[in-house]
C-alpha cells in the first residue's frame, strides 16, 4: 500500500533530522582526527628509542629479569583488548573484538588460558553479554587517552605478570589494537608485549661495526627494573593512540556514509511525496470534472394580469 502524503512527509523530515546529527558527528570527528593522529606520530619515535634503550640493557647484561625471562610451560597469557567506548564508528569494534576471539582461539589451541583485560565499553558489552569473566577493564577514554590510562592499565599488567600461575598470575601478555595507517586503513594487529623478546639480528656484526659499551649505575638489575615498567606503560600508550586516531577516522567514514545515505533518501522521498501530491491533485480534478451535473434552470416568473 502507497504511504500517504503526510507520512512521506514526516519521514523526509526525520532523516533530515538524522542527516543534521550525522554531519555534525562527521565534522566533530574530522576536527579531532589530526590532532589524535599527531599524538600517535609523536609519540613513535619515544616507544621506538626506548625499546631500544631496553633492548640493548636486556642484551648487554647477564640479568635474567623476571620481564624478559620466558617461562618453560606457559599456561596463561593475558590479553588486553583495546576498543571504542561509543558507537557509531563502523567497524572499529568489532574488527578489534573479532581479531581477540581468532587470539583466543589459537591461544586455547596451544593449551594456553586467555585472561582477557579489556579498554573500552564495547568490549564490555560484548564479554557481559557472554556472561564471561574478565581480570580487569577500563572505561571512559577511549578517544582520548592519556599516559595516565596507561600506566594504570600497565601497573595492573606487569602486577599479574610477576605473580604466579597458581596465585591467579600469567606467563604472556598479548595486546590487541587497531593500527593507524591511513584515513582510509586500520588494521586490528596483535602484539605480543611480555616477556620482552630481543632480537639483534642474525647476522654477526661486522669488523669496522662497533658495538657499544654500557656501564649500569647501581647495577643492570636495578636498570631494568626502572625501564621496564617505562617500556611497557609507553608501548600501551602508543597501542592506546593508535587506537583513538583509528576509531575517530573510523567514525568519521561511517558518518559520512550515513550522511550520504541520507541525502539519498530523502532525494527519494521528496520525489514520492512530489508524486504522491500529484496523484492527488489529479484525483481531485478528475472527480471535480467527473461529478459535473447542470445548474437547474431557475422556475419562470409568475405572470399577473
Amino acid at each position: 500500500m502507497p504511504a500517504s502524503l503526510r507520512d512521506l512527509r514526516q519521514r523526509r523530515s526525520s532523516v533530515t533530522t538524522i542527516k543534521k546529527v550525522t554531519r555534525a558527528m562527521e565534522l566533530i570527528a574530522a576536527s579531532r582526527i589530526v590532532k589524535a593522529q599527531q599524538r600517535a606520530q609523536s609519540s613513535a619515535p619515544y616507544a621506538r628509542e626506548l625499546t631500544r634503550a631496553v633492548s640493548a640493557v636486556a642484551t648487554f647484561s647477564n640479568v635474567d629479569h623476571p620481564l624478559t625471562t620466558e617461562s618453560d610451560n606457559p599456561t596463561r597469557a593475558a590479553v588486553l583488548l583495546i576498543t571504542s567506548d561509543r558507537g557509531l564508528a563502523g567497524a572499529y569494534s568489532s574488527s578489534v573484538i573479532r581479531q581477540g576471539e581468532e587470539l583466543n582461539q589459537l591461544l586455547r589451541e596451544s593449551g594456553k588460558t586467555a585472561v582477557p583485560y579489556l579498554a573500552g565499553r564495547k568490549a564490555t558489552a560484548f564479554y557481559a553479554f557472554r556472561r564471561r569473566e574478565v581480570a580487569g577493564r577500563w572505561e571512559g577514554f577511549s578517544d582520548a587517552p592519556t599516559y595516565a590510562h596507561a600506566r594504570e592499565i600497565a601497573d595492573a599488567l606487569i602486577e599479574a605478570f610477576l605473580k604466579p600461575t597458581e596465585e591467579g598470575g600469567v606467563d604472556e601478555i598479548h595486546v590487541v589494537y587497531t593500527r593507524f595507517v591511513s584515513m582510509l586503513t586500520q588494521k586490528a594487529e596483535v602484539i605480543r608485549l611480555l616477556p620482552l623478546e630481543v632480537v639483534e639480528g642474525e647476522e654477526p656484526p661486522a669488523d669496522s661495526e662497533l658495538l657499544p659499551l654500557y656501564e649500569f649505575e647501581p647495577d643492570a638489575e636495578t636498570v631494568l627494573d626502572e625501564l621496564l615498567p617505562l617500556y611497557v606503560a609507553s608501548r600501551i600508550q602508543y597501542c592506546l593512540l593508535q587506537s583513538a586516531a583509528s576509531e575517530l577516522a573510523s567514525r568519521q567514514r561511517a558518518m559520512k556514509s550515513a550522511t550520504d545515505n541520507a541525502q539519498q533518501l530523502i532525494e527519494r522521498l521528496t520525489r514520492e511525496a512530489n508524486q504522491a501530491r500529484q496523484a492527488e491533485i489529479t484525483q481531485e480534478i478528475s472527480e471535480i470534472v467527473g461529478g459535473r451535473r447542470p445548474w437547474p434552470r431557475p422556475p419562470p416568473a409568475s405572470t399577473k394580469t
